[in-house]
């Protein structure tokens, strides 16, 4: 197959995606109900509830408008030859294969968040203010953006830069080392997160001694769960919505607890929610999901192995045949073959998203089992309706739409789960 054919399967390819994306989120806008469904009869009132339908329609737009913009500048670097232009850059100011590569996927992504950056100041300061979520400032907007750019510099360029290693002095193996490079940092990012990570963007204290302390610490002594630290995270410095989550491994998992859950929720809802959370641990989910990433990856940089040395891929990204070089000859890698590879490989990245999310789903149903057996689901019950409210969720999804993009199941289907 030479680089023309594999220039417009990739077209064909990024312009299904993007049409199936915007089908179903105008299918998921369709299937609002007018009227509340009856088993959800009371959770609004008839302004409330049209509220939270506008609010999901201006969503809706605004991600037509920003996967549009992000579908024709990809078009645009495409049918120009604005990769191979990149790549001709990098390689002309850069002496090193390591340095060409991580300057590549720099501007490259410098070029993506210039277009995306309108559109989330859209959402924060217009969409999310007109509908009261928002809570965050341009400054924190701005500050938030550039410790990002320092945090996904640091450890995206060393993740990119130790694969361009492996690939150089280990040509034969250098995917499987990566592999479990990989996996060792997903592994240390889910153990850490809480301590390191998130204090550079949020301010962290431990939860006060009190009611609400004391009911969690004789719910987890009541489950044997290994309670470590109980934290509360400012939420509310960006969003009125709520939120909570387990952080850690092993013998040692610590609570985090949003500022605005502990705001909008009774302490018995709030013990039912970390009473789903422990239903996680219980059913050993995290290292499910875990098992499930590590295979997925796996496979992807197997097949990635089998065609990162293409010159057919690169010459379809716009480099011309005497620019190519065989990588395997020179124990270089071409950011065109990459970048080739991650749009070719796209529908099999849809088919895993969907079962990831299909698992992720059934672990939902099994976590509020726990927690109907554990505690209360009644309690919990109250606890998701109050979060669906206060986050305007759509409360009738299309099927489609859900199958695609939901980790959690609609709060219709989780309530009728636990009423059986």
């Amino acid at each position: 197959m030479n680089g023309d054919t594999i220039f417009y399967i990739i077209i064909a390819l990024l312009t299904g995606e993007f049409v199936l994306e915007r089908v179903l989120s105008r299918l998921n806008i369709k299937a609002m109900s007018a009227a509340l469904p009856s088993k959800l009869s009371g959770l609004y009132d008839k302004e409330e509830y049209k509220k939270s339908q506008e609010y999901q329609i201006e969503k809706d737009n605004l991600g037509l408008y920003s996967s549009a913009a992000s579908y024709l500048l990809t078009l645009i670097l495409l049918s120009t030859g604005g990769y191979a232009w990149i790549d001709s850059f990098t390689k002309d100011h850069f002496d090193s294969n390591t340095g060409q590569i991580l300057a590549f996927f720099a501007i490259v992504a410098i070029l993506s968040d210039i277009i995306s950056i309108p559109f989330e100041w859209k959402n924060t300061f217009s969409i999310e203010e007109k509908y009261g979520f928002n809570k965050m400032t341009p400054k924190t907007f701005i500050i938030d953006k550039i410790k990002g750019y320092a945090l996904g510099g640091v450890i995206g360029g060393l993740l990119l830069w130790g694969f361009v290693a492996f690939y150089s002095n280990f040509p034969d193996t250098y995917w499987i080392i990566a592999w479990v490079v990989f996996m060792l940092f997903a592994l240390g990012a889910t153990m850490f997160y809480a301590n390191i990570i998130l204090p550079m963007f949020n301010k962290i204290t431990p939860l006060e001694d009190g009611e609400l302390r004391t009911a969690i610490e004789k719910y987890a002594e009541g489950v044997d769960f290994p309670l470590g630290r109980i934290m509360v995270m400012d939420g509310s410095k960006r969003s009125t919505k709520a939120n909570a989550f387990f952080s850690g491994l092993g013998g040692n998992k610590n609570i985090v607890l949003y500022d605005t859950l502990i705001e909008k929720l009774s302490i018995d809802e709030i013990v039912a929610v970390l009473a789903h959370e422990v239903g996680h641990y219980k059913r050993k989910h995290t290292l499910q999901m875990f098992f499930i990433s590590a295979v997925n990856m796996f496979i992807t940089l197997f097949i990635l192995s089998k065609f990162i040395d293409s010159k057919e891929l690169a010459e379809a990204m716009g480099a011309s045949k005497s620019s190519v070089f065989v990588g395997a000859a020179k124990h270089s890698l071409s950011p065109l073959n990459l970048v080739a590879f991650s749009m070719l490989y796209s529908p099999i990245s849809l088919i895993t998203g969907i079962v990831i999310n299909a698992f992720s789903r059934k672990n939902e149903f099994e976590a509020d089992a726990f927690a109907k057996d554990t505690s209360s689901s009644l309690a919990l019950i109250d606890a998701l309706k109050k979060l669906s409210v206060d986050s305007l969720s759509n409360l009738t999804p299309d099927e489609n739409y859900v199958k695609m993009h939901y980790s959690h199941p609609p709060l219709l289907q989780r309530m009728e789960a636990m009423e059986d």
